[in-house]
């Protein structure tokens, strides 16, 4: 059997998938496991990291790979605040009632949308790369920028994995998400602990449209996507179950990278929203989610 070098070129495209989709979704787990709060409007927090990549590599002077580190910081600690503002100001108030939040966050998903539409405008806008060297092999070359990607976000799903396990902070977060009432009887300021989780969740997503938007042009929509993939990932991994979304991660992504590289991209969801239907008839709490 031969050695087919385009198999392998559909594997790194789909481990760079894995990786923007693992930090996406896994913000998205985080905040219903802890919060129990469906965030339909988490696309667009990618969304609005692209868009404060975009404006700090263009407004301020320097070599693309000084604002790139900018942006790594900035783009999350900004959209972090609006989520945490959002949560204040909207979540807090209807007491994280399921029915509710998930209207409350379509209509948050819109707001930030034509908010964009407005200041941002309608085209899509490119930010230059950090750094363009290639990684040559008998076969092929490879963007140098993709794998630093993939290392980055290991990197940070490593940090927030040892945040939620070893961490004071972690801790009480977990003591939150089994029993809500219990944390607040043992002097536990859950709001405060809501809050920090949505900016935090919020802020992942952001951090993985930084790495994002280098390769994938800032857009107002461009978190349409993403928040579909990441909720497929969330329900086929368990909703809440960090582990299973860091696994669902990477078998969407591989799959998504080798079915369109090979056949089409609307083959692949096509063949992941199957897979969803599957997961929820036979196992509804999802691959490594636990039963109600």
């Amino acid at each position: 059997m031969m050695f087919d070098p385009y198999f392998l070129l559909a594997l790194l495209e789909g481990t760079v998938t894995a990786a923007i989709l693992a930090l996406t979704a896994v913000g998205l787990s985080l905040v219903f496991g802890v919060m129990r709060v469906v965030n339909v409007a988490h696309g667009e927090f990618l969304m609005l990291g692209a868009v404060v990549a975009w404006y700090v590599a263009t407004f301020i002077p320097g070599p693309p790979l000084m604002t790139w580190g900018l942006s790594l910081l900035i783009a999350p600690l900004v959209v972090g605040g609006i989520a945490a503002l959002s949560e204040r100001l909207v979540l807090r108030r209807l007491n994280y009632e399921a029915e509710g939040t998930i209207v409350a966050s379509i209509g948050l998903m819109y707001i930030l949308q034509q908010a964009v539409l407005t200041g941002f405008g309608p085209g899509a806008r490119a930010v230059e790369p950090p750094f363009d060297w290639m990684i040559d092999t008998p076969w092929f070359g490879y963007s140098g920028y993709k794998l630093a990607v993939v290392g980055l976000a290991a990197l940070v799903l490593g940090a927030v994995w040892l945040f939620m396990t070893r961490s004071r902070a972690g801790l009480v977060m977990r003591a939150t998400q089994i029993d809500r009432d219990m944390a607040r009887a043992f002097g536990i300021r859950v709001d405060r602990v809501y809050a920090l989780v949505f900016a935090l969740g919020a802020g992942l997503a952001a951090l993985a449209a930084v790495l994002l938007v280098p390769v994938q042009q800032a857009h107002y929509l461009m978190g349409h996507d993403p928040m579909l993939m990441a909720f497929t990932v969330v329900i086929i991994g368990g909703l809440g179950s960090i582990r299973g979304t860091l696994i669902a991660a990477l078998l969407i992504g591989l799959s998504d990278g080798v079915i369109s590289f090979y056949w089409s991209p609307l083959l692949a969801k096509i063949l992941a929203t199957l897979f969803v239907a599957l997961v929820l008839v036979f196992r509804p709490q999802g691959l490594f989610g636990e039963r109600a």
